[in-house]
């Protein structure tokens, strides 16, 4: 990989980031034909990851050019295999024809529509402004026609962000159509920002803790001499210590549950069609009871988690069998219940939950459509050692209404009998070892877990739907 640069300098002052500190504001641009030249090294070299540090790529007109350079050169040389840029926040067409042109030439592998956070005060005191939400759902929705993969970043530990407004904000997010990731990011105090200084801390009562950066995904056998310390805002005056870990425990249910899709399709159901929020959704799990033991494992392990991250210990976890890898504690969950044969009980649990819950709250809701809509969520995961394809029945178009809302947000769930066939035999692993790093390490940009499927060809699949909802 190369980290490579074609200019320097932000003309925004997020507090969090040393890139907006120099006074002038001002973008200095490297020469073009120097760039080119880089460019055309980078690919001779046959390096296959570029990594363009510009704070505000697509910012300046030439980028176009730029990425046109990397595009044409990729037809040629078969190399970089990916280009990864920060789009900049004010020109969402210009974004947009970037993007277009990445994806065309499979230079990208996702398209970072950042917000950090949905707080009109926290956005105030770290001096940040957003896309708006028209903004970005009109983002969202072009990129989702080109099949483009979107994945947004948040922070945690913002100042002046409670339990309550971070978790509103990520519902917010989700609702507001994306569906393929967020990138829950730990604040971090740098060197050189504006939050670095100890006047911003005490106003803010950031309590801060030394923590040993670890990569995700990175070997365990690394023989640094000396590591670099993460200085991780653990609470603050608007989010105690208690609250930090409430959030982060959510943060990690909602990439689990949601993003990782292992709940994706009934908790999607589940909100458009009884209008429960997302927020709502995934806190039923996280004040789960012990009546239900495997989740409740599950999040007390977040919990755990969480408050050795507080205490100093690094961010993610350990596994020597697993590997030999750094795992995020979502991902950690995924495998030990794949690894355990548990998801059949995992399964099981939700149902129940997903029941007593409609019922406590006297939400109406069928019963067989949240039923078939774990069983096929179930039915979906990747697997290793799995060589055939299966072939479900199901009462609803769920996949169909499924699909409709991963690309416009919305759709019409209907009632009528229809065969699918999961598709299977084309993706086969023979190992575990395959399976953890084919599926969830190399899948785990693009949450990759869900086997693809098609209609059956039966005669039961005729038209015999009515409009349930």
């Amino acid at each position: 990989s190369v980290l490579f640069e074609t200019n320097r300098g932000c003309p925004f002052s997020c507090a969090f980031c040393a890139w907006g500190t120099n006074e002038t504001k001002k973008i200095f641009s490297y020469n073009l034909h120097r760039i080119f030249e880089e460019i055309d090294w980078i690919c001779k070299k046959k390096i296959k990851f570029v990594f363009c540090c510009d704070a505000n790529f697509g910012i300046l007109k030439r980028d176009m050019d730029i990425v046109a350079r990397v595009a044409e050169n990729k037809r040629i040389y078969g190399y970089p295999e990916a280009f990864s840029v920060q789009n900049t926040k004010n020109s969402t067409k210009r974004v947009y024809d970037l993007q277009k042109m990445l994806n065309d030439a499979k230079l990208q592998r996702g398209v970072n529509l950042a917000l950090q956070s949905m707080n009109k005060k926290t956005l105030k005191s770290i001096k940040r402004s957003n896309i708006t939400t028209e903004t970005f759902q009109e983002l969202q929705k072009m990129f989702l026609a080109d099949s483009i993969p979107t994945f947004s970043d948040i922070i945690l530990g913002l100042p002046d962000e409670s339990y309550d407004s971070f978790t509103n904000g990520i519902s917010n997010i989700i609702e507001n159509g994306q569906h393929n990731n967020i990138q829950f990011i730990s604040l971090t105090i740098l060197e050189n920002t504006a939050m670095s200084e100890p006047e911003y801390q005490r106003k803010h009562g950031l309590l801060i803790q030394d923590v040993k950066s670890i990569y995700r995904h990175g070997s365990l056998d690394d023989n640094e001499e000396v590591h670099e310390i993460q200085k991780i805002v653990v609470g603050s005056n608007t989010m105690p210590k208690e609250d930090w870990i409430r959030a982060r425990v959510f943060c990690w249910l909602t990439t689990f549950l949601h993003f990782n899709k292992l709940l994706q399709i009934p908790i999607i159901l589940l909100s458009k069609i009884s209008l429960i929020s997302y927020r709502e959704i995934i806190e039923i799990f996280l004040n789960v009871n012990k009546g239900f033991p495997l989740i409740s494992e599950i999040v007390e392990i977040f919990e755990i988690k969480a408050f050795e991250i507080q205490s100093g210990k690094p961010e993610y976890t350990s596994s020597k069998k697993w590997l030999n890898i750094w795992w995020p504690a979502d991902e950690y969950i995924f495998i030990k219940l794949n690894m355990e044969n548990k998801l059949p009980e995992f399964y099981s649990e939700v149902e129940i939950l997903f029941t007593e819950y409609l019922e406590k709250n006297d939400i109406e809701f069928p019963g067989t459509l949240l039923h078939e809509a774990v069983y096929l969520n179930q039915a979906l995961i990747k697997k290793p050692f799995v060589e055939d394809n299966l072939e479900i029945a199901l009462s609803y178009n769920i996949p169909e209404f499924y699909q409709k809302v991963l690309l416009e947000n919305k759709g019409s769930i209907l009632e009528g009998k229809r065969n699918y066939v999961i598709q299977r035999r084309d993706q086969i692993w023979a190992t575990w070892n395959e399976w953890l790093k084919e599926v969830v390490w190399y899948g785990s940009k693009k949450k990759a877990y869900l086997y693809p499927y098609t209609l059956a060809p039966c005669r039961q699949n005729r038209n015999n739907f009515a409009v349930k909802t």
